[in-house]
């Protein structure tokens, strides 16, 4: 390191002045402190010369700026990489109009001018090339940002390429339904529901009633023959004094109603037959419901809701189902299925996917007395065929079914009636007690015939008949086995019974003779 050349000090006792090194307007950088210089030792007094006067303490001499600093630098603990004095002077040979440097604290442990030394490091070359590639990348992913959003808005929004206003155009192309012919049915006979629909349907009716000359409601029926003869429930004919039908077969009276006639009905197997002056029908064709499988599949057709020709298709869910109708609790052998089954389908066809008949739908049986009177979803019937065949043909023949027989009376069970007197008493503020006669057997009598021969007994209305023909009677079913085997005309023995104002019963026994039933009412 270059030393800077000193001019030493006169011993003048007044105080040098020394030119700035260097010439500036700016005020000079403030000087770190300084340590306090010892007072030097007075110099012996000569021999021979007085003593002289102490003198005053000389001003200590101003040292040059390089020398204020080469003496910091010397005092400064050691520290690694120290800066040379050239590199102090080219630092400090600054813009002169460059603002101060900031004040050091000598408390600061580090370098002086460690700043400088920072600032003036330099940079790696390889460093230098990673900041170039990251600046070229953050250039590249921002330049295709704003192709990105430029793109879009020439072109539309990424979703849909469309922009609001745009005229569009989209051809959607129609075919026409592949040539098939529905109607043939497959090499074992089976046909699809499609088949079955525009096989069957053509064998549909749907039956319109009225009373009064007014719509009464509305069901379903099924083709028997050519010349107009239509299979249907009881209860879709029943309180009607007017009949019409409406066909499904493709020709122009489809739409048109025509006028029916009742031939006969039955309402212990709730079946009927009507007859329209029409020819050239399409007749069903009927199977064995013997031969129906559970879990076999079916379709019912009827017109459900006044929806007219309409399909829905189940399974059989179950076979030889005893049912009762809920009017009057005689029992029918039925399908049940999962093909929907509501008030409309009655009288319409179960039928197989062979095209057969093998069933008569019917929604009075759906809710029968069996349930509680509630309907059930997925749950239909329908009477099967085998024993339905047999009342349709004496309909057909007679107008009536052989070998029914009439009482000529109108009751309820025995738990429902002791039910029933119990309400009414407390209604009356009074307590029904029953007889001991009653607690078991019996059915309670509504009405009476006019017409019947037991209305030639002292039998009235609100009696219990006890038992028939030796037979215990309590409910519908009991009754018809005390008449198993009896034909009109034949006489009848019971025992029956009336309930006296303190409670109790009397008893006594009549004969009457049985009634020939064509009416089909019983």
């Amino acid at each position: 390191m270059e030393d800077f050349p000193q001019t030493p000090a006169e011993p003048t006792g007044e105080p040098v002045s020394l030119p700035d090194p260097v010439q500036s307007d700016a005020p000079a950088p403030e000087l770190p402190p300084q340590p306090p210089q010892e007072e030097e030792a007075a110099s012996p007094a000569l021999p021979g010369q007085p003593e002289a006067a102490p003198a005053e303490p000389e001003a200590a001499p101003q040292k040059t700026i390089a020398q204020i600093l080469e003496d910091f630098v010397s005092e400064a603990p050691p520290q690694e990489d120290l800066t040379d004095m050239a590199e102090i002077d080219s630092m400090l040979a600054r813009d002169p109009g460059a603002p101060p440097l900031p004040p050091q604290s000598p408390a600061e442990d580090r370098a002086p001018f460690s700043q400088y030394e920072e600032a003036a490091e330099e940079i790696p070359p390889r460093h230098t090339a990673l900041r170039v590639l990251a600046f070229l990348f953050a250039f590249l992913v921002l330049a295709f940002a704003v192709f990105c959003i430029i793109w879009d808005l020439k072109k539309g929004t990424s979703s849909g390429g469309y922009r609001a206003g745009d005229s569009v155009h989209v051809e959607i192309v129609q075919q026409a339904h592949p040539a098939s012919d529905a109607a043939e049915a497959d090499e074992n006979g089976r046909y699809t529901t499609e088949g079955i629909a525009e096989c069957i349907m053509p064998s549909i009716v749907e039956i319109y009633t009225y009373t009064d000359g007014k719509m009464a409601g509305s069901g379903s029926g099924i083709i028997l023959s050519e010349d107009g003869y239509i299979a249907t429930n009881a209860h879709v004919v029943a309180d009607a004094d007017a009949f019409a039908v409406r066909f499904f077969n493709g020709s122009e009276d489809d739409d048109k109603q025509v006028d029916a006639a009742l031939i006969g009905h039955d309402t212990k197997t709730d079946l009927a037959v009507i007859k329209v002056a029409v020819s050239g029908l399409k007749p069903a064709t009927f199977g064995d419901s013997d031969q129906m499988k559970l879990g076999e599949a079916v379709c019912a057709l009827g017109n459900p809701a006044g929806l007219s020709g309409s399909i829905s298709t189940g399974i059989i869910s179950g076979k030889n189902r005893k049912v009762r109708a809920s009017s009057n609790n005689f029992e029918m052998e039925c399908f049940q299925t999962d093909a929907a089954i509501s008030p409309g389908n009655s009288g319409g066809a179960l039928v197989n996917m062979y095209g057969q008949v093998i069933g008569i739908t019917s929604s009075k049986y759906a809710a029968s007395v069996m349930f509680g009177g509630t309907a059930y979803e997925g749950l239909g019937f329908a009477i099967t065929v085998n024993e339905a065949l047999p009342i349709l043909k004496e309909l057909l023949e007679q107008g009536y079914v052989s070998g029914r027989v009439r009482v000529g009376i109108s009751f309820i069970e025995h738990d429902n009636a002791i039910a029933e007197l119990t309400a009414q008493a407390e209604a009356e503020g009074k307590t029904f007690i029953v007889p001991k006669e009653l607690e078991k057997i019996g059915v309670y009598v509504k009405t009476v015939d006019p017409d019947s021969d037991i209305n030639n007994t002292i039998f009235e209305p609100g009696d219990w008949i006890l038992t028939m023909n030796g037979y215990e009677v309590t409910d519908y079913d009991s009754l018809s086995g005390a008449l198993s085997g009896c034909v009109g005309g034949d006489s009848v023995h019971c025992r029956c019974g009336k309930i006296q104002e303190d409670g109790t019963l009397k008893t006594y026994e009549i004969d009457f003779r049985l009634l020939e039933d064509q009416s089909g009412e019983y």
